[in-house]
């Protein structure tokens, strides 16, 4: 079976599988993204903030927790939203019920839109893109990380395992549909290139003013060996951009 968008969290093997792997230590989320995510954001204090494709929120609470003003998280998965409610329920952060292509973007209310690890799952970009450029304040700021183009082009090489040793980069420049084999179901991802998300950028009205593809730090991992295996191939593209 195969799984669009949201949806996929929704089955409870594969939400449990995942969020085994994502809180790993040494998981691409804690230990490549997520610093590169607080650096972009920069100084978040007094801020109203919502998140794409929240997930579990968390996120959300540790935002509000270090100053943040107000957190708005968007979220599809009826499992993702009950767990993002609990996690917000003792903060000031509320939780939406929509997809990020439902979501009804009021205009001109957040200073950041952050979304982590979610467009990648989004058909229409150039859509969402204008939506986020009008849901910001002037000078709002939008930060965002996708799975690096690099290996969203091709998943042949998962054939020999999610430990591969060796990577294949095919069809880089075919944008589109891809169908990847992860956590035993098959998952409906959009691939494409860096270029291609600098151009929709440009030309929903962003300045991208900050690009990242996620070098390895060696201070964030606990693991030598993952730390040496993450050097070869990036696995993270993270943008920050200010509406004009």
């Amino acid at each position: 079976m195969e799984f669009k968008g949201p949806r996929v969290y929704d089955e409870e093997e594969f939400l449990w599988a995942y969020l085994k792997r994502r809180n790993r230590k040494d998981s691409p989320n804690n230990a490549i993204e997520t610093p590169i995510i607080y650096e972009l954001l920069g100084d978040f204090q007094h801020q109203a903030i919502v998140d794409l494709g929240c997930g579990d929120a968390l996120f959300g609470k540790e935002l509000l927790e270090r100053g943040a003003a107000s957190y708005t998280g968007v979220e599809g998965s009826e499992q993702m939203l009950e767990m993002a409610k609990r996690n917000l329920s003792h903060v000031n952060g509320s939780v939406s019920p929509h997809t990020m292509e439902s979501y009804p973007y009021p205009e001109g209310k957040f200073d950041i839109v952050t979304s982590r690890f979610a467009i990648h799952y989004v058909a229409d970009i150039n859509g969402l893109f204008q939506n986020v450029h009008s849901t910001l304040k002037e000078g709002g700021k939008f930060v965002f990380s996708v799975q690096h183009p690099i290996t969203t082009a091709s998943f042949s090489s998962k054939k020999t395992g999610d430990r591969r040793e060796d990577w294949i980069v095919d069809d880089y420049f075919l944008d589109g549909e891809r169908k990847e084999p992860w956590i035993e179901q098959i998952v409906v991802k959009y691939h494409r290139t860096i270029e291609q998300y600098f151009s929709a950028l440009t030309r929903s009205g962003f300045t991208v003013t900050d690009l990242r593809e996620g070098t390895p730090q060696r201070e964030n991992f606990s693991d030598g060996n993952e730390f040496e295996r993450r050097r070869r191939i990036p696995v993270v593209l993270a943008f920050s951009c200010t509406k004009k």
